[in-house]
């Protein structure tokens, strides 16, 4: 029976998985896919935006949720019933997207579809992972000079992003159209000389690449292991005590733009790595969208609330080991 192919989506928080994902299922051109969406905390920001698309591809029954965990973590727990009711469907689907947690190795992952119960059923079609372009330029993922020169040093951002590089079959430089060209054409040449043999690099912004390049590279990634080094390779167990994450509870949201730059000032203060969910705008019959990476903040309105939910302002804030919560909290809440 031929097997199931499985394209596994990786990058770093906020380098527009999602979105890349969104555009795949919305240009599916009646290919019955489904999605398996994890995501480092207990709210399922993601899968809502999915939901939200409209489109007929984005059945609530083919977005199947992993929260508060990353897979590279929870794959015998989570990731490999979520697969075997998946497959196991009466009508299977064609194709799986699995969107990583922007903190997951997806070395673990790939691995998994070795085991007995999911090798003779699906095959990891590709490993691809979506660069956030402008925050690598900005050496987001780099250390300084001065905090290389300490004994003893770790970058776990670069650590991730490094192991999601390396275990990739084809990278999406995505964000160009916030780059210069010199800047663009710097970091393309940067990238590709980390890469492995025959790796491809593709520009894009908005996630917006033809599915027929990221369906079908065929690269049973689950044979291919000893090709894909990972910094964690010696390692029995990984785990993210580098990171962390808590939600913001807020009331409704009136004034945007003051609110917003409050915002700002919290993610430069408090080194915000990532913050992302829905506000409730006093007035307005549909929720608003929030993504911030850094100091970008994108924030647009995505569906009516329905007459069944609480309305409710709730964001996911993620950043490395040691945030202070409460204190971001207070600086959200004035």
């Amino acid at each position: 029976m031929r097997k199931i192919p499985v394209t596994v989506i990786t990058g770093f928080l906020g380098a527009g998985k999602t979105t890349l994902v969104r555009h795949l299922m919305s240009h599916a051109n009646g290919r019955r896919i489904a999605l398996v969406v994890n995501e480092f905390g207990d709210v399922g920001v993601d899968r809502e935006l999915l939901l939200a698309c409209g489109d007929a591809a984005c059945l609530e029954d083919d977005i199947v949720e992993l929260a508060n965990g990353c897979l590279c973590c929870t794959v015998a727990d989570d990731f490999l019933p979520a697969m075997t009711k998946l497959i196991e469907r009466a009508q299977p689907p064609e194709h799986i997207l699995v969107e990583t947690s922007g903190l997951a190795l997806p070395k673990p992952l790939v691995k998994a579809f070795g085991w007995p119960g999911i090798k003779t059923k699906a095959t990891v079609d590709g490993v691809v992972t979506v660069v956030d372009g402008p925050a690598v330029a900005a050496g987001r993922f780099a250390s300084s000079p001065e905090e290389m020169a300490k004994p003893d040093h770790e970058n776990p951002l670069d650590e991730v992003f490094s192991d999601q590089l390396a275990c990739s079959d084809l990278v999406l430089l995505n964000k160009t159209d916030l780059m210069d060209a010199q800047t663009l054409a710097t970091l393309t040449s940067d990238l590709k000389a980390r890469l492995r043999q025959g790796v491809k690099l593709v520009a894009t912004h908005q996630g917006n690449i033809a599915p027929e390049i990221l369906l079908g590279l065929s690269a049973a990634a689950e044979d291919d292991l000893a090709a894909r080094p990972s910094l964690h390779d010696a390692m029995d167990e990984h785990d993210h005590e580098d990171f962390e994450s808590f939600i913001v509870e807020l009331g409704a949201i009136a004034n945007l733009d003051d609110w917003e730059a409050k915002l700002k000032s919290a993610i430069a203060t408090h080194d915000i790595l990532r913050v992302k969910g829905f506000l409730d705008v006093p007035g307005k019959p549909m929720r608003l969208a929030l993504q911030g990476v850094g100091m970008r903040i994108e924030r647009y309105f995505d569906r009516p609330w329905n007459e069944a939910e609480r309305r409710a302002s709730r964001l996911v804030v993620i950043g490395q080991k040691g945030l202070d919560s409460a204190a971001i909290l207070a600086a959200l809440s004035d």
